[in-house]
């Protein structure tokens, strides 16, 4: 790309030496000194390098030459804060040369924005060191987090992926506390009385954005992986502050076997001689794979044996498989600019859930993917407004824009694709290779594709070129005639609204068709055309994407939609929640009516699978979500709904049976929360009996951690005021690492409107300070709370009107980090149902500077638009079939 906005390259870096020191937590400031070794390839009076929120003092360079050693000094500094960048100015032309040397003197921020060298505030569960930095409210500990762009943030340097250097790294720290960073430390030595200085080994060579260090009241746990490593166990550490470390015994048994899985999967041993685990307490995303010190969200990385819900076992062990994944898949091999940022976290999802399948075969997490991951995907690439994979980035705040899960969720969506056409040992085989060809360097799409065509023999850039490059993904349309289909791919909108211009892509299609005469098993047919004829496909049974592998949706014809309802021992756990989905994407786009989606799901009344009934969970909510506004409508569904889950729940009932397997605990508790919100009284009647119990005497009687959120939800239902309180008191003392996660949850169904306005909605975009810590949600949390209120048609509007009313203060409170205000924007307006709030949307940005967030802004919009058709197109249809079929 001839306009990506990069640095010049003047200045080529190989090495960095960096010393921290002067931790100042009084004013939250510390100094450092930064040399920076390379080559300058030409000859230049200035050199530009990025910085964001330092303060440069001094600046020299030492350049060698042949016949002798020269050097400039300069104090001279030009700060674009647009562009992230600083020029240095020397009074005389440096020559080019192969070896210089950059030290530049500076001083930077403590802050708490979660991006650069930050802090973050927490309330200690065991006495604390004494140096821990406090104040009335918290103490606090000191992390990184530089990936995209925020490495700048804490240091001067060349912030761009393929600048690639390796580095040395010293901080000092006062004597009571540790410090952390991607190597082991190489040595420790008393600066000065209360002051040690902590130096590290020197990393491999890697981008700027995989430097991490951390410093705080840490304590650990550790174990070592079966494998050898030059002859030595990789030791494999969970660090938390002080009183938490007994929490990541559940990350710490599944990090060195993922560790060792994949170092025999990839064929290449895990480079480094640590892996080193941090939970950090206010944390952007979920995660962080920093080379060697990867650092986690609470949430992703702790678990509480009696007081943590089930389902965290399952994100943990997903996300250290994801971030391990990443010390190959990005750490190892990185992409050349961030719009490859697919090569990193597609790879690093789909690997993530092998490990996880691989650990746990017993969890079903291939279903999981298709019902959570794949779902979203669709959904994200269903609009106009989407991006391809490969996406054009100019500047680090489009970087910020395109962590938007296309990358990761479609990406991986394509990966699984791919491995399942090529089979996965083969697929496998060919990641071996762009691995040893690209260690330690960065590599390009075009790479991985050749290293799977060495290695499978399949000209794979022919078959994923358009999968990549262009927006979207096609919706197959069957039409039948005896005992031949045609299938016509298009491209899917959600809007329904397809023109020609939309419609230009032919993708290679792997069909899985099952079915074919005198075939009992899948046919590997691909469609390679817009339209193609099959003959001898029987006409009793026959299904599209066998096993859902292929990234498409299937428009069947209504009768043999309905036939597929009733053959349904015909088909895997994964094809019942694909051609749910499909249904549903089909419906609310128009290719088909809600009425034949409608008649699908009743077909799954003695269905018991979590996954399956969770997708048509999520359908039918969805239809509630638009056409609940009419009261007829919306007690109709709720009858459906619970007509749905009747058996289901009968058979799980409320208390956990000995022995029984995860999912069944995960389908208990999505079950009797779909009671509550579809008005079941007797569940709603025995949850809020136990919610009364818990609130007389929570130690006599606890709510176990996989029903506090029905029974919650049943407490917020029927007496709302105090339940409110309760909750939001619950939130900022509970014990449990998910328990403010659950809490906000709860808060979000809140539907009293008073409450919403007086308490909730303050109490979600409050600063702190001003405001007291109990009053105010953190930045890293505020998508929890407004993503739920969203989708509660009482608060949604309310919501809006306080965002539009409030809006300096909204972006006050999240304008340390662009990626909080993108998040917050996606999550809170996008399931308006009426043109007119889009009208109201498009007045109130129009004007304003979205730039970080323009992009999100056109999906929400298209969402709407999406919305607002589908309420038009079929409100009397789903009305008819709720009444033609009793249930309204």
């Amino acid at each position: 790309m001839t306009d990506r906005d990069i640095l010049p390259d003047t200045f080529k870096p190989v090495h960095y030496d960096l010393v921290i020191t002067d931790l100042d937590f009084k004013t939250w400031s510390y100094k450092g000194t930064v040399t920076i070794e390379g080559q300058l390839t030409k000859p230049t009076t200035e050199i530009v390098l990025n910085t964001l929120e330092l303060k440069l003092l001094d600046a020299k360079i030492e350049v060698s030459q042949s016949k002798n050693d020269q050097s400039w000094e300069s104090t001279k500094f030009t700060e674009d804060t647009k562009s992230q960048r600083s020029t240095i100015t020397f009074s005389e032309q440096l020559p080019a040369s192969p070896k210089a040397s950059l030290t530049i003197e500076f001083t930077g921020e403590l802050n708490h924005d979660m991006a650069g060298f930050y802090r973050s505030q927490y309330k200690p569960v065991a006495p604390p060191a004494a140096s821990v930095p406090r104040d009335d409210e918290f103490h606090y500990m000191l992390s990184t987090q530089f990936e995209a762009c925020d490495a700048r943030r804490a240091f001067p340097c060349f912030d761009e992926p393929n600048l690639k250097a390796t580095f040395d790294f010293a901080i000092e720290i006062p004597e009571d506390q540790v410090a952390l960073s991607n190597m082991p430390v190489k040595d420790t030595k008393t600066t000065t009385a209360g002051k040690k200085l902590v130096s590290f080994e020197r990393s491999p060579i890697m981008s700027t954005y995989l430097l991490a260090w951390a410093v705080g009241d840490f304590e650990h746990i550790e174990a070592f992986t079966d494998r050898e490593y030059n002859g030595k166990k990789i030791p494999v550490r969970v660090y938390t502050t002080r009183g938490l470390k007994e929490q990541g015994q559940w990350a710490l048994q599944h990090a060195p076997k993922i560790i060792d899985y994949f170092s025999e999967q990839f064929e290449i041993d895990y480079p480094l001689p640590k892996s080193d685990i941090l939970a950090v307490h206010e944390f952007t995303h979920g995660a962080m794979e920093n080379w060697g010190l990867v650092t986690y969200r609470m949430t992703a990385i702790l678990f509480d044996e009696k007081l943590s819900e089930a389902r965290f076992r399952n994100r943990i062990a997903y996300v250290v498989a994801h971030e391990l994944a990443h010390q190959w898949f990005g750490n190892l091999v990185t992409m050349d600019w961030w719009d490859e940022l697919w090569l990193n976290e597609g790879f690093a999802t789909w690997a993530g859930w092998l490990a996880t399948d691989h650990l746990h075969p017993d969890w079903d997490v291939w279903p999981q993917f298709i019902n959570e991951g794949m779902d979203q995907a669709f959904s994200l690439d269903a609009v106009r407004s989407s991006h391809p994979i490969h996406v054009e980035v100019r500047d680090a705040l489009d970087v910020n824009q395109i962590f938007d899960k296309i990358s990761y969720l479609k990406g991986c969506s394509m990966i699984r694709m791919l491995a399942s056409h090529l089979g996965v040992k083969t697929f496998l085989k060919g990641i071996a290779i762009y691995l040893k060809k690209h260690q330690y360097g960065n590599a390009k799409t075009a790479a991985l594709w050749a290293a799977l065509s060495e290695a499978s023999g399949t000209d794979v850039n022919t078959l994923m070129q358009n999968w990549i490059e262009k927006v979207g993904f096609p919706v197959l349309t069957v039409t039948e005639e005896g005992q031949k289909i045609s299938v016509k791919q298009s491209r899917f909108l959600s809007t329904g609204d397809v023109k020609p211009e939309d419609d230009q892509t032919t993708w290679w299609v792997p069909l899985s068709l099952k079915g074919k005469t005198g075939s009992s098993g899948i046919e590997p047919l691909a469609l390679t055309t817009k339209e193609s004829t099959i003959d001898g496909v029987s006409n009793d049974f026959y299904q599209l994407n066998s096993g859902a592998t292929g990234f498409y949706r299937v428009n069947y014809p209504e009768s043999r939609l309905k036939r597929l309802g009733t053959q349904l021992d015909h088909l895997t756990t994964e094809d019942k929640i694909f051609i749910t989905g499909s249904a549903a994407d089909l419906a609310f786009s128009g290719h088909a009516t809600t009425a034949a989606l409608l008649s699908f799901v009743q077909g799954l009344k003695q269905e018991t699978h979590y996954r399956v009934l969770s997708q048509a969970l999520d359908s039918l909510a969805t239809i509630k979500s638009i056409f609940g506004d009419d009261g007829q409508v919306k007690a109709g569904l709720e009858k459906f709904t619970l007509e749905i889950i009747d058996n289901a729940l009968k058979t799980v009932g409320w208390e956990a049976k000995e022995g029984e397997d995860y999912n069944t605990g995960l389908l208990r508790k999505r079950l009797l929360l779909t009671a509550v919100s579809n008005s079941h009284e007797e569940i709603r009647k025995g949850a809020f009996e136990r919610w009364s119990a818990y609130q007389a005497n929570p130690e006599q009687s606890p709510i176990p951690a996989n029903l506090r959120a029905p029974v919650y939800h049943s407490a917020i239902v029927t007496d709302p005021a105090n339940a409110v309180a309760a909750l939001k008191k619950e939130w900022y003392t509970t014990p449990a690492i998910d328990g403010k996660e659950i809490c906000l949850q709860a808060l979000g169904r809140t539907t009293d409107v008073e409450i919403i306005k007086k308490v909730l909605l303050p109490f979600l975009f409050n600063a702190s300070p001003p405001a007291a810590a109990a009053d105010s949600i953190p930045g890293a949390d505020m998508h929890i709370l407004s993503g739920m209120f969203s989708g509660n048609r009482e608060a949604r509007p309310l919501m809006w009107a306080y965002i539009r009313e409030n809006w300096d203060e909204f972006t006050g409170k999240l304008a340390g980090n662009p990626i909080l205000v993108d998040r917050m924007i996606n999550v809170s307006l996008p399931k308006f149902n009426d043109l007119e709030t889009l009208k109201e949307i498009e007045s109130f940005f129009e004007g304003k500077d979205t730039k970080g967030f323009d992009r999100t802004l056109e999906q929400v919009k298209d969402k709407i638009r999406g919305r607002a058709a589908y309420k038009t197109r079929d409100a009397e249809g789903v009305k008819q079939w709720l009444v033609s079929n009793g249930y309204a």
